[in-house]
């Protein structure tokens, strides 16, 4: 939970702000014009020992830890899924893995990949209706142009990026969208699917000024921007021709590092990211416009081990087990940290767990509106410096189908894990073991008992992925 001291500056700055009221299921600032601007800032397999502010110390973050220092630090947050498609359905329609339509990057049973449908309402169709400009920049992954699930039929009034998250492997494409419309990328030319000859226009590079440009648009109105990064993703494709699929302009300030090259590859995508996450929080600062913003960064899943890249270098689960495509805490928890100036007090940490789910009713109780039903909850008295007030999960779901299906809960400091339909359940107690090192399910099979009950009766069943199918 959130220290006393901590939550004494929070509730401080708050009335200095103007005193944060709750009432009629929304929160308000008592002298606000209009309800805060969101940014929803999203990297791609960044595990939770990614940062210097959760414990990395080759990588330089600098950014991202003062942003941390400067907001909120959560400890115990977690991602939809484990593999991105899935994880981010979950961010924007507000549903956990046992209820989403989409539970994976392709079905489990056509391999084909599945649209959001016209009835899975989005966090950015709630925010549009509450009179937000709506903008989403990167990878999206849950429609293509055309379909039920493409960015503009699923909220959003800007997009420019990927539609297809394979496509996003590769950081110099021919082409990105903008809304509907495909636009070339000057100077780059591909030599094989996915992977470039002629390497000139970083695609990342492009968000960025993107979304820059989205935030001194619209920053005269609410507006919500969704900034979902690629960094730092390996180009799996690139491997195959190139030495390492970590594709970046250029790995300063790692050159000069004797590490393999795939690791100053990665090193500095990371860094990349920081420089740009900073460029966006400074230019709300010199817009004048940091206080009346709510910027969360996270990651979509855990470490990748991809395209040369070695988890194990940066220790990049920090300390806990597991990487993506894994459903122990190292494939799910992620780092999360929250920053709004005058509202959330700096060097606040909570250890609050919350989930992707909870995005769509936070989002919608700061904008005041209803949310649809989901199976989230807001953590907007979380952020507000009131955790006395925060309702808490019964427990959180997760389900994964690569290779098997794969299932875990946690209720409360228990976590159990099932790694295959038939197999045994694994119990972890987090408060004594977050690492996941030792499995108790034989000293409590009371706990085990609710954790398979919670395993059949968490989730609906999916024509797309159902509970048993053949292994990829």
């Amino acid at each position: 939970m959130v220290n006393n001291m901590n939550r004494r500056d929070a509730l401080a700055a708050m009335a200095a702000a103007g005193a944060v009221m709750f009432g009629a299921g929304s929160v308000r600032a008592k002298n606000a014009k209009r309800p805060p601007n969101i940014i929803f800032i999203l990297a791609d397999d960044l595990g939770y020992g990614g940062l210097g502010c959760y414990g990395q110390e080759k990588i330089l973050t600098p950014r991202l830890d003062r942003m941390a220092v400067e907001g909120m630090r959560f400890t115990q947050a977690y991602a939809g899924s484990t593999v991105c498609a899935p994880s981010r359905c979950s961010l924007m329609t507000g549903m956990h893995q046992g209820h989403a339509f989409v539970r994976g990057n392709t079905s489990m049973v056509d391999r084909v990949r599945v649209p959001l449908r016209p009835e899975d309402t989005t966090v950015a169709e709630v925010l549009k209706s509450a009179g937000y400009a709506t903008g989403l920049v990167g990878k999206w992954g849950l429609g293509d142009t055309g379909t039920s699930g493409a960015p503009n039929a699923k909220g959003f009034d800007e997009f420019f990026g990927y539609t297809d998250q394979y496509l996003a492997h590769n950081y110099y494409p021919e082409t990105l969208w903008r809304n509907d419309t495909e636009v070339p990328l000057e100077g780059n030319v591909l030599e094989a699917p996915n992977i470039c000859k002629t390497c000139t226009t970083y695609s990342h590079d492009l968000f960025t000024k993107e979304a820059l440009g989205f935030i001194e648009r619209h920053k005269g109105a609410p507006f919500f921007l969704y900034l979902a990064y690629t960094l730092p993703h390996a180009n799996n494709e690139a491997k195959r021709l190139r030495e390492h699929g970590m594709e970046v302009p250029s790995d300063v300030p790692y050159s000069d590092k004797s590490w393999p090259p795939a690791q100053r590859g990665h090193a500095a995508m990371i860094t990349r990211l920081d420089q740009d996450v900073g460029k966006v929080l400074d230019l709300l600062e010199e817009q004048g416009i940091a206080k009346d913003t709510l910027v969360i960064f996270t990651s979509d899943n855990g470490p990748h081990k991809e395209g040369g890249a070695d988890p194990t270098f940066f220790e990049d689960s920090g300390p806990l087990r597991g990487i993506k495509r894994d459903l122990y805490e190292g494939g799910i928890r992620v780092p999360a940290i929250a920053w709004w100036p005058g509202t959330i007090a700096p060097k606040t940490e909570s250890d609050y767990p919350w989930a992707f789910w909870d995005f769509l009713p936070t989002a919608a109780e700061l904008a005041g509106q209803k949310a649809p039903t989901c199976d989230g909850i807001s953590i907007a008295p979380n952020l507000l410096g009131r955790p006395e007030q925060q309702k808490h999960h019964e427990y959180l779901y997760w389900e994964f189908h690569e290779g098997a299906f794969k299932q875990a809960v946690r209720m409360g400091y228990w976590k159990a894990v099932r790694n295959k339909q038939d197999a045994p359940i694994e119990l972890y107690n987090l408060d004594q073991d977050f690492a996941e090192t030792t499995n108790v399910a034989g000293e409590h099979p009371e706990v085990v008992a609710q954790a398979a009950a919670l395993f059949s009766e968490a989730r609906t069943e999916s024509p797309h992925w159902p509970a048993r199918h053949a292994p990829a």
